[in-house]
């Protein structure tokens, strides 16, 4: 019979599905590559924050090197640099109302300092009005700046001169401890000169006797240099904390 000789149905499929699968065999990752992958990674991660972190720091650290690196040139100042320069020592003040006031809490300021005695003759007079005058002129920046007068001596203050320095800070300090901290040029007395102290409390600058209108342009010019060298450290105001 013809239909003998006929293959059986199905018989083609099962040829089909006699023959060996053929599959891909992928190789699996070994443990090691995967952990130097990750740590590659995480190195690479950490750079990119640091660059980030410098990328925010830059202006602070290019204001510390300004200024306690560069700094103005003696050429260039009109005030002397003090070197190494003197950090404000434990002594205590007294207010014109009689509250004491450790001078460690003037600290967070730039401080621009006379000294004279409670009498304050035409030169004191005169730094007193220099003082107000060169804050003022700092405009927007004058927040960072107090005028401060240490009055050395027991001598009462002149009922007419107390609102003139109503926003200064006055404070009577002993005469003797306070030649611990601040000190003349050679041949001059304490009371010759205006004195500059950084927020940090250090008395850095001296200027020279007998300024007029002249020499205060010339001290704010090195005072200037100095703000914007300190610009992004420095805050007006003092912490909370020594208010």
């Amino acid at each position: 019979m013809s239909g003998s000789n006929s293959s059986p149905p199905g018989a083609g499929g099962s040829r089909v599905l006699d023959e060996p699968l053929q599959l891909s065999v992928h190789s699996l990752p070994s443990p090691q590559g995967a952990a130097e992958r990750d740590a590659r990674r995480t190195a690479a991660g950490r750079w990119k924050m640091l660059a980030v972190l410098l990328v925010c720091a830059a202006p602070v650290l290019a204001s510390y090197f300004t200024y306690y690196v560069v700094r103005p040139e003696g050429r260039r100042n009109f005030g002397e640099l003090i070197e190494p320069q003197r950090p404000v020592p434990a002594l205590t003040g007294v207010t014109l109302e009689g509250r004491p006031v450790p001078l460690p809490e003037l600290r967070g300021q730039w401080l621009l300092v006379s000294v004279a005695g409670g009498q304050c003759g035409a030169a004191c007079e005169n730094h007193l009005y220099l003082q107000r005058q060169l804050r003022e002129s700092l405009g927007r920046d004058k927040d960072r700046l107090d005028w401060v007068w240490l009055v050395n001596d027991l001598a009462p203050i002149a009922p007419a001169l107390q609102p003139a320095v109503a926003q200064a800070t006055v404070l009577r300090v002993d005469r003797q401890r306070l030649a611990q901290w601040l000190a003349p040029a050679a041949g001059r007395q304490l009371d010759d000169h205006l004195y500059l102290v950084d927020p940090m409390g250090n008395w850095m600058m001296r200027f020279p006797a007998g300024l007029d209108r002249e020499g205060a342009a010339r001290v704010k010019r090195d005072i200037d240099r100095l703000l914007r060298a300190s610009s992004s450290w420095d805050q007006a105001g003092r912490p909370a904390r020594e208010r």
